[in-house]
């Protein structure tokens, strides 16, 4: 597929399946006008890479649905410049899109293979500002801490404290919460002492596994 009809199902992702639906942020649409989803899937989906559904990668995992991935970013309320934690690095397609609009994206994968292949893609894509780290992501990654924003595309029983303690005062943390099989996406804000916290839609996400999530 040449790269102009690329573009345009690009576009049309953005005006057909985001905009009417409610995704507003000028900083976040222009990183999906950007961002070439198609890169990012196995060769086998290309041809449905744009369209409005997620994905199999390989190892059981997903890309999700475009919508999915722009309302968590929205929700992040990003302005530019943040540091921010993503937990389930998957193709790599979601710290793409963050890493257009904040400075630094730390992207944590527990499948060694997943993380290889999306640390390459990134590469491929030329994206400098995005570190891929093998590990356990219900434990953040506390080495780069704190973060402006944390965002979670695994769904979890419950909200990790690892996660809130790496969180900054003042950031937000947006994360699946539910059974392994149905989530709320929910929205932390980080206070001073304390937590405020948000339910915005009921979404589908494969289980978050680890110390503090779900077991295999």
């Amino acid at each position: 597929m040449q790269e102009e009809s690329l573009s345009l199902l690009r576009n049309c992702m953005v005006e057909e399946q985001l905009i009417p639906r409610g995704i507003s942020d000028e900083r976040v649409l222009a990183s999906f006008r950007k961002v070439p989803r198609h890169l990012f899937v196995s060769p086998e989906h290309i041809d449905s890479a744009y369209n409005d559904h997620p994905l199999p990668i390989g190892n059981g995992q997903t890309i999700s649905q475009p919508y999915m991935v722009a309302l968590m970013t929205e929700r992040l309320e990003l302005k530019g410049g943040e540091k921010i934690l993503e937990i389930g690095a998957g193709s790599g397609y979601q710290a793409a899109i963050i890493a257009e609009i904040a400075s630094s994206v730390y992207t944590v994968e527990r499948i060694e293979l997943l993380a290889k292949k999306c640390e390459s893609t990134l590469k491929q894509v030329g994206y400098k500002n995005v570190d891929v780290v093998t590990g356990d992501g219900t434990l953040g990654y506390k080495t780069a801490s704190p973060y402006d924003g944390i965002i979670v595309t695994c769904g979890a029983p419950g909200v990790p404290s690892s996660l809130i303690e790496q969180l900054k005062v003042g950031g937000r943390l947006v994360i699946p919460v539910g059974s392994q099989f149905s989530q709320v996406l929910t929205v932390i804000r980080k206070k001073d002492g304390t937590v405020e916290t948000s339910q915005i839609c009921g979404c589908v996400f494969v289980p978050l596994i680890g110390k503090d999530g779900w077991k295999r």
